[in-house]
């Protein structure tokens, strides 16, 4: 008889085992079952965890399943299924750890779920609409970067980000998103400090922005983040009133990089939610970059909007017409 617990160290054998396929099994490892903090972090009510959280699907001793939550800084408490291990073809050991950890961070008070469901895993993704109650909202896209032989940039537009950048970047990334996903994908102020624990992360961040120096404004944000030390993905968010050479910020973060590494790759980030992704996307093509991975985005929320009672008319606001509603004030 299966059934789902908490991974623990113990457990290390096991998952050896059943990820031995992994070029990178052990530091996969490492990053989820030897962090210090882990055992009274399950402990930790949900507004307070910063750690990701992984559970087991056992069968007697045996592992089959595996699966990793990572839970966000935003008050709205939307979670991440960061990993999903299971045998081949048991995608019911896969809807049950799914459908179990959806329960479970449910009944603590997580609002939201979100996970990124490589296309070209399509019996996965069912498990996740038919079975799981997960909805299909927009994609995101890693380009593989060909390092140039020349990084031209102007180190003076750039610094280091400060937590005093955060509700600038908030503001960017809300702004940039179409009208109609902010809702499921809108972030908040927080979501951009860096935490107090840091150093206890499961991946390394590197942080920057772009400044207009005569207004102050920030009119980027590109963070770095790697999870080995040898794979990189820069993460742009940029103004959508501010049009610049994208081959700037790519130049900078790749310089990043080569003063902390010798030998890694480089991957850039494209959402498709948002109002300049199918403008990288475009330039990304007409440099022939590789798209060497295509995800789905999915949700899986129980946040409901609240309708209010409404005025329906035709109304004159600063000379002009409207029709439309309008909500009465309570």
């Amino acid at each position: 008889m299966s059934r789902i617990r908490k991974l623990y160290y113990f457990d290390k054998k096991n998952m050896q085992e059943m990820i031995s396929f992994l070029n990178n099994r052990d530091a996969f490892i490492s990053n989820i079952m030897f962090n210090p903090c882990l055992p009274l972090h399950h402990i930790l009510p949900l507004k307070l965890k910063f750690l990701p959280e992984s559970y087991v699907l056992k069968d007697k001793k045996d592992i089959k399943g595996l699966i990793t939550v990572a839970p966000s800084k935003s008050p709205v408490k939307r979670l991440e299924i960061l990993r999903l291990f299971f045998e081949e073809n048991c995608y019911e050991d896969a809807c049950e750890l799914i459908q179990f950890v959806v329960s479970k961070y449910k009944a603590l008070g997580a609002i939201s779920f979100i996970v990124r469901v490589d296309d070209n895993l399509p019996d996965l993704l069912r498990v996740f609409v038919a079975k799981c109650g997960f909805s299909q909202i927009s994609y995101e896209r890693l380009w593989r970067i060909e390092v140039p032989e020349h990084l031209e940039f102007d180190k003076r537009n750039f610094r280091e980000f400060r937590n005093s950048d955060a509700a600038s970047v908030w503001s960017l990334y809300n702004e940039a998103l179409l009208p109609h996903f902010r809702p499921l994908l809108g972030s908040e102020v927080k979501e951009f400090r860096d935490p107090i624990f840091k150093g206890l992360s499961y991946f390394t961040e590197y942080k920057y922005v772009v400044e207009d120096k005569k207004s102050k404004n920030i009119l980027a944000y590109l963070s770095i983040k790697t999870s080995d030390d040898e794979n990189y993905i820069l993460d742009i968010i940029q103004s959508c009133w501010t049009d610049f050479d994208i081959n700037l910020i790519l130049n900078f973060g790749i310089k990043q990089v080569q003063k902390r590494q010798k030998k890694f790759n480089v991957y850039v980030k494209t959402r498709k939610y948002t109002q300049y992704g199918e403008k990288y996307e475009q330039f990304f093509l007409e440099h022939r970059f590789e798209c060497v991975q295509n995800q789905i985005v999915l949700t899986n929320s129980s946040a409901k909007i609240i309708k209010e009672q409404v005025r329906t008319g035709r109304f004159t606001i600063l000379n002009q017409l409207c029709d439309g509603s309008i909500n009465v004030p309570g």
